[in-house]
């Protein structure tokens, strides 16, 4: 089942820095020759939501993608991704 999720990219993993990463085995298999995007999802929050997720002690949740395409750390990002067996670990699909 596909979603569309809008994120903001806080880290890139390109293909031959994956090595590099303690990533769990599941995750590297399924990235193998392609790009881990670490993201939040939603969005870049405002200061006013960053504010209140500090009160209310909410931590920011990332999710991570594996997409074919490269991405500029803090781009915002809209894409079509599917849920993998991992949880927070989602593919882009095209």
């Amino acid at each position: 089942m596909t979603q569309t999720m809008c994120a903001e990219v806080i880290h890139v993993v390109p293909p031959e820095e994956l090595d590099s990463y303690d990533l769990e085995s599941d995750l590297r298999e399924r990235a193998d020759g392609r790009y881990v995007l670490v993201c939040r999802e939603g969005g870049r929050p405002s200061w006013f939501e960053r504010l209140v997720a500090f009160l209310r002690r909410e931590p920011i949740e990332p999710v991570t993608l594996v997409a074919e395409t490269d991405a500029e750390e803090g781009a915002e990002i809209d894409v079509a991704v599917a849920e993998t067996g991992t949880p927070g670990v989602y593919e882009v699909v095209d």
